[in-house]
């Protein structure tokens, strides 16, 4: 048993064969391969058939949140050129960004994508961190950056996908907002959809606008140590009535995602009850958190040592995880944005 303020980010890592990594996605999306883990049953799946595992009255948590071409190339006043990462926006206009190589920016500085878009530094903080102030506002800037940017595909995916710009979106993605992709949604198609609606299933939107700092790893020795980065999340009063109704009539909510969980856990009150907010937050879940609303989890598989990973020990325990997913890498599932999913059962 884990005592959660001695859990150490070791005690996360796995040996993951790199071959495993997922660079394409399954095709059709919804081919790609689903563990069940019911404890202590593990069984193999297809996407496609998760209506097989829901039932009447059921919901289904996605979120609709859009990625924004957020890897946009420029050069600095000597024309050295300059990668950088959307990170997140602290205002209209102006955004914190990774640089590479952030050397080669300095506060002051202008950072130019083309003669009518550009940014100035006013900003620079440790690891590469940039706050940068755009010329373009509102409407006008993701008019700007949907002609100069590209699709952030994380750095692990290293074949170049010339369809990214759909691959790497939900099919169901429409509030403009994140820089990474939720990617547990990426299994879905409209049939899958409709297969599900049609076994009396509710599905509710929710939007979580995932970050870069996705991709950062734990490096604290203690994950108690780890400072999470913030996400903006949204979930209105309609979707909060239909999760508390199904909750009361003893239905099960399924959550795509762990940005799905991240919303439902920041807006549900002690005693579990859904409250509509719009707010950033920094929920960090790792062992020993007690859940209130989610029963019941489908998502991809994690990086060693990440926070997502963190999240999966807590839903399932340690001990399932680790026994899910070696289980996993014997079978030869693919890991990651692009990988094959699972649908974990809460161990309560």
């Amino acid at each position: 048993m884990f005592m959660s303020q001695n859990i150490k980010t070791s005690d996360f890592d796995f040996n993951l064969p790199p071959e495993l990594i997922a660079n394409k996605p399954a095709s059709p999306r919804d081919e790609s391969k689903m563990l069940i883990f019911k404890n202590p049953n593990i069984t193999q799946e297809t996407s496609r058939d998760l209506d097989k595992f829901l039932n009447i009255g059921d919901v289904l948590i996605l979120n609709n949140s859009k990625v924004l071409k957020a890897k946009i190339s420029g050069y600095n006043e000597n024309k050295a050129k300059i990668e950088i990462n959307l990170h997140q926006e602290i205002s209209n206009g102006v955004w914190q960004a990774f640089a590479k190589p952030a050397k080669r920016l300095k506060i002051g500085d202008k950072f130019t994508i083309s003669e009518d878009f550009f940014a100035k530094v006013v900003d620079k903080i440790q690891g590469g961190i940039l706050t940068l102030d755009f010329n373009h506002k509102g409407s006008s800037f993701f008019l700007k950056l949907d002609q100069y940017g590209q699709m952030p595909l994380p750095p692990y995916i290293k074949e170049k996908d010339k369809d990214a710009d759909s691959n790497y979106q939900t099919i169901y993605a429409d509030k403009l907002g994140s820089v990474a992709a939720p990617t547990a949604g990426l299994h879905f198609t409209e049939e899958l959809l409709e297969k599900i609606k049609r076994k009396g299933v509710k599905i509710v939107f929710v939007t979580l606008n995932v970050g870069a700092g996705t991709f950062l790893p734990v490096k604290s020795e203690l994950i108690k140590d780890h400072k999470m980065h913030q996400e903006f999340f949204e979930i209105n009063q309609e979707a909060c009535d239909v999760i508390n109704n199904t909750r009361k009539n003893g239905k099960k909510i399924i959550a795509v995602g762990t940005t799905s969980v991240r919303v439902l856990e920041s807006a549900s009150n002690e005693d579990g009850i859904l409250l509509p907010k719009i707010a950033n937050t920094d929920i960090f879940i790792y062992p020993g958190y007690k859940f209130k609303i989610v029963d019941i989890l489908m998502t991809n598989f994690h990086l060693p040592k990440s926070t997502l990973f963190m999240l999966v020990s807590a839903f399932i325990s340690v001990d399932n995880a680790k026994k899910l997913y070696q289980f996993a890498i014997s079978k030869k599932y693919r890991f990651y944005s692009y990988g094959d999913c699972c649908l974990l059962y809460q161990n309560k």
